[in-house]
């Protein structure tokens, strides 16, 4: 074979060498990418203090807030999540969507509405020891009891 035919066919095998490894990397990419989207919808429970607030101006996400909604204030859980909260004396457990930014008082994780606080059994206490699960789309019961602790 002639020196420049060899030449030309070192070149095309160091090509498709660099394709393959250019595959790889895109590959791996999506997988990471891939991985990193679903553990965001199965973000880690956390506990702690939850308090009920009754607001009837607007929130931090621009909605009107109201005192009858299944909604709740977060800190840092992005608009529109969907979260498990559990009250952590009695079991019962309820799913609210995050709309507001809060709590503002110290060693509090989440505000909720009045009506929340009610079905969590805890409005005549004003807090309590609370799970708190974000939830994916496809899971999200209205309300249960469960006996999890954290």
């Amino acid at each position: 074979m002639h020196p420049a035919h060899l030449a030309a066919k070192s070149n095309r095998i160091e090509g498709m060498d660099a394709m393959k490894t250019a595959a790889a990397i895109l590959l791996g990419f999506a997988l990471f990418m891939t991985a990193a989207i679903a553990s965001s919808d199965a973000a880690p429970a956390s506990c702690g203090k939850a308090s009920w607030y009754a607001m009837t101006s607007l929130t931090a996400s621009g909605e009107r807030a109201s005192l009858n909604t299944m909604t709740a204030a977060h800190r840092t859980l992005p608009f529109g999540t969907k979260v498990r909260v559990t009250n952590q004396r009695n079991g019962k457990a309820v799913v609210l969507r995050i709309n507001d930014r809060g709590p503002f008082t110290k060693g509090r994780i989440i505000d909720v509405t009045k009506v929340a606080a009610s079905q969590l059994g805890f409005l005549n206490a004003g807090w309590t020891q609370v799970k708190i699960e974000p939830l994916n789309k496809l899971d999200h019961p209205r309300v249960q009891t469960v006996s999890q602790t954290c």
